[in-house]
């Protein structure tokens, strides 16, 4: 037994087990979460409620605790459906790069959402004192847009040019 281990709290590690079904944090340990918690918060929205719109800087990492939030794009003055993510899944990951713009709507979908909220200036000094916490998550997030665009181009074969873009979206997981 180490008795230098530092213990969490059954609320700490419910927390844990929470951040860890995002593939983003899913690598990391007990110890290099806890560097989140003090930045995590705990928001509500309502149905409809825009969480962020395209364009909008990237200034916040967003986890699903409860609720449904519509991944939409704009075409000229329309909304288009991408995707919808779930409990615990991640989206704004434009957040964990500096200076970057959303690249996509968001909306809450279901009647009401529970979404941690961490600050990008948060992330940015936790990379900055841990860089194997950065190297980690960065690792992850290279994945996931790995297999966007893996899912892009099998698309885009399958349908011989007409994309369509629920299609490319519709088996990618945002979360575990």
């Amino acid at each position: 037994m180490n008795l230098f281990k530092r213990t969490f709290s059954p609320e700490q590690v419910a927390i844990f087990e929470f951040l860890k079904t995002s593939k983003l944090f899913a690598r990391l340990n007990e110890s290099e979460l806890d560097l989140f918690l003090p930045y995590l918060h705990l928001r509500q929205y309502k149905q409809s409620e825009v969480i962020f719109f395209r364009n909008d800087p990237a200034q916040a990492l967003y986890l699903v605790k409860e609720g449904k939030i519509s991944i939409e794009i704009d075409i000229s003055d329309k909304f288009e459906p991408l995707s919808q993510v779930g409990k615990g899944s991640s989206f704004g990951n434009s957040a964990l790069l500096r200076y970057t713009k959303r690249t996509y709507n968001a909306f809450v979908q279901s009647p009401f959402a529970q979404l941690y909220v961490i600050p990008q200036v948060n992330i940015q000094s936790i990379f900055e004192r841990k860089p194997a916490v950065q190297a980690k998550i960065m690792e992850a997030l290279a994945e996931s847009y790995h297999d966007t665009f893996h899912a892009l181009i099998r698309s885009y074969r399958t349908t011989q040019g007409f994309l369509e873009l629920t299609d490319v979206f519709k088996d990618l997981s945002y979360g575990n």
